[in-house]
């Protein structure tokens, strides 16, 4: 086999993980599947689809090498293959909102519009909370929080964060993280706080960033 049939040949498999992602609802399942596993009956009710139509998306998925199944009982559960997925993910996002300006301007129009300040960097997140000089406020359902979160973290759902205001400490600045950079959630908690009072910004990025970069986290 001559090293251009070889070249070739890798080239038409990287190309499968292509075609995997070349779906807004498949990336969408990737990032729930990025902050606990799913079985399919979950996927479909969170993506809106039916649940014929979610197992065909998590099988090309699964072909591509993305995601992992395992079954307990009757039920199959699934789950991103591994961190090499999120940093994916992440530099997915990066080069489209560098090199598109449909995504550049969706980001802007829609996210930054609701908070312009400058996201707090994860490192810098968790030295200030090793010190005790910050609140992380992880804003996600109780389900994901309890798969992983960053260590520390207390869990207020931003659904039910005006009844539960109190939970949160007064005399600190609040990190808020969701599901990632993009999470309108994390935007909406820090809308809020600041909306009550509180000094408040989000973290850079989300849980997935944070575990994969190899940052502490802890289980509840």
């Amino acid at each position: 086999m001559s090293n251009t049939t070889v070249k070739t040949d890798l080239f038409e498999q990287f190309a499968r993980i292509g075609k995997a992602l070349s779906s807004a609802k498949r990336l969408e399942m990737l990032e729930f599947l990025a902050q606990a596993e799913r079985g399919v009956e979950e996927l479909a009710r969170m993506t809106g689809l039916s649940v014929a139509n979610t197992s065909q998306h998590l099988q090309q998925l699964r072909q591509a090498g993305l995601v992992d199944a395992r079954k307990e009982g009757l039920r199959v559960y699934h789950r991103l293959a591994g961190d090499g997925i999120v940093r994916l993910l992440a530099a997915l996002r990066a080069v489209g909102q560098e090199r598109l300006a449909e995504v550049d301007k969706l980001v802007k129009l829609y996210l930054y519009s609701k908070d312009s300040l400058e996201p707090v960097p994860a490192k810098e997140l968790m030295q200030r909370a090793k010190k005790g000089l910050v609140t992380v406020l992880d804003v996600r359902p109780p389900e994901e929080f309890a798969a992983g979160h960053i260590r520390g973290a207390i869990n207020v759902p931003v659904t039910d964060l005006k009844k539960r205001l109190n939970e949160i400490p007064r005399d600190q600045e609040v990190v808020a993280y969701c599901r990632g950079p993009y999470c309108l959630m994390a935007f909406e908690a820090v809308a809020e706080l600041r909306k009550r009072g509180r000094k408040a910004r989000r973290l850079e990025d989300g849980f997935p960033e944070w575990k994969s970069a190899g940052l502490p986290v802890e289980r509840s």
